[in-house]
């Protein structure tokens, strides 16, 4: 009963999560109209959530030294690898993508996340891929390339170098859940994320100082609004719901109950950007989310088979 409860709880972290890391996509729009670039809005963002991530890495270092759980060389260098790929490299990609395309698009298209995910553990890692999970993905998948196609139509020219830009986010984004089920085995979900958040941070700091001058950080108060939210409500609870879904139902199935990020936003994009928004797309996310209800099925019946075993 337990098991089948903390999957359960993991489901909802990781929807929770996916419907907050969408409304990134809005802030971001609604940011670039005062004319703020990709890397100064990812610069702010990461500024604006740095004072919750160093406080819990520096509590969580207080706590690990008194029951003397140190890091070794090789974790240090994963987490060190882990931010440069996640609130890095994914980051960057994705919010320069979102110059060029529309915030459901961008949506869609890092939702090829959970194939992405599911290959490379079956390349490299050597883990299973169960029926039923192919069997969600494709029922996901069909919802989400007839909503894909749509935004195709409607959204013209500049489409293909934004999303090849995105897809590179998702790439990225799909190697840091994988890494960061690894290192949970070690670590954490608390001292994991904050320690990788700062090592995203310090990145995204040195590219800015590199590319952009310190000026470029005044902005109206519109803008310090917008990013704060984007720190803390698109930042920070949703990557530690994150990690705390990947604890409890694992990378894939973490990346694939996400797909309902794209439903989400398609409706927030309407309501606050204007994009449009049509009976195809409607349709589409019909699809996705009955993909996201087989998955759910599919990991409870697992879940309660394993708690009968322990029974």
């Amino acid at each position: 009963m337990y098991s089948k409860q903390r999957a359960r709880t993991g489901f909802w972290f990781a929807l929770i999560a996916a419907v907050l890391f969408s409304g990134k996509a809005i802030v971001a729009k609604l940011i670039y109209r005062h004319g703020v670039d990709a890397t100064t809005v990812l610069a702010l963002r990461m500024l604006f959530s740095l004072p919750v991530f160093a406080t819990v890495a520096l509590l969580e270092t207080v706590k690990a030294s008194r029951i003397q759980v140190p890091l070794d060389a090789r974790t240090r260098w994963r987490i060190v690898l882990l931010g440069l790929l996640g609130y890095y490299l994914s980051s960057f990609l994705d919010f320069w993508g979102l110059e060029y395309v529309s915030a459901s698009l961008e949506r869609l298209i890092l939702f090829l996340n959970p194939t992405l995910v599911l290959l490379i553990g079956l390349l490299f890692l050597k883990k299973p891929v169960a029926r039923a999970q192919w069997l969600a993905m494709g029922v996901s998948y069909a919802g989400i390339v007839l909503v894909f196609a749509e935004n195709l139509r409607v959204d013209g020219q500049h489409v293909a170098f934004g999303s090849l830009l995105v897809f590179g986010a998702a790439l990225s984004y799909a190697f840091y859940l994988l890494l960061s089920g690894e290192l949970l085995k070690r670590l954490s979900s608390l001292r994991l994320v904050a320690y990788a958040m700062c090592v995203s941070t310090i990145a995204v700091l040195v590219h800015f100082s590199i590319t952009r001058n310190v000026s470029d950080l005044l902005q109206p108060h519109a803008v310090y609004l917008l990013s704060a939210i984007n720190a803390l409500f698109c930042t920070v609870v949703p990557v530690y719901f994150t990690m705390f879904a990947i604890d409890r139902i694992g990378p894939a199935s973490t990346s694939q109950t996400a797909m309902v990020g794209p439903v989400s936003l398609l409706f927030f994009g309407w309501w606050l950007l204007g994009e449009t928004i049509t009976p195809i797309q409607i349709s589409g996310t019909a699809i996705v989310i009955a993909g996201i209800w087989l998955l759910a099925r599919h990991s409870s019946a697992v879940a309660a088979r394993r708690a009968d075993v322990i029974e």
